[in-house]
């Protein structure tokens, strides 16, 4: 991912937010017959470190996870808030005239080797696991168990695990950090007045976390 400096991020507590807010990430394989992509949510744990591990399921119908067995490049794309940004927004607009259009987002590509499970506990974990979260903001949530055994049973036999230790990670905040501050704030205004009010707060966000002064180093110890 063409990543600018001015646009990289390394706080491992904003790269997993974004993880977090994109609902439904690709993993894509690189195989001998070719690419492959299939969208499908993942949840991510921290450990091991320092980027983690993602962890989520295919159909056993489909081919990408034989790919993945005999060992295919794996990368999981996820992209969060994005939107459009218009020249019209730009207090530079009407300084000078020299701007164009632009798209912000926030993405993170994720790569690393893919061990596939087949194990029925350990996909019943996974299960499990990824429903628990979508279930959690339910009035009344659903739980896998809620299910008869049999049947969660022979469901799971159409499924196989992924699991992904991620030994590469790059992600991007790209939120006009490149403009001056008279067109970050022009941007931010547009939004909210638009009513996009999530991501005027992203930008918002953005600009007090690039005021706060860098801690000076601890000194050290003389001796």
């Amino acid at each position: 991912m063409y990543t600018p400096p001015a646009f990289a991020e390394d706080d491992p507590a904003v790269i997993a937010g974004i993880i977090r807010a994109c609902r439904l990430p690709i993993l894509v394989t690189a195989a001998a017959a070719g690419l492959e992509a299939t969208h499908l949510p993942l949840f991510h744990r921290a450990d091991p470190a320092p980027h983690g591990t993602l962890v989520g399921h295919l159909a056993r119908a489909n081919r990408q996870w034989q790919a993945l067995r005999d060992g295919a490049p794996a990368m999981a794309i996820f992209q969060a808030h994005d939107f459009y940004v218009s020249p019209g927004w730009y207090a530079t607009k009407r300084e000078t005239g020299r701007v164009v259009p632009t798209w912000n987002y926030e993405a993170v590509h994720a790569r690393g080797p893919v061990e596939i499970v087949e194990d029925p506990q350990r996909l019943h974990e996974i299960v499990a696991t990824l429903t628990d979260r979508e279930e959690a903001s339910q009035p009344a949530p659903w739980h896998v168990d809620d299910a008869p055994d049999d049947f969660i049973a022979g469901q799971l036999k159409g499924i196989v695990g992924v699991v992904m230790r991620i030994d590469t990670m790059i992600a991007k905040r790209k939120l006009s950090q490149n403009r001056p501050p008279a067109d970050r704030a022009g941007v931010i205004a547009a939004l909210a007045e638009s009513g996009r009010t999530e991501e005027a707060a992203l930008m918002r966000e953005r600009e007090a976390a690039a005021d706060r002064p860098v801690p000076e180093p601890s000194p050290r110890p003389h001796g």
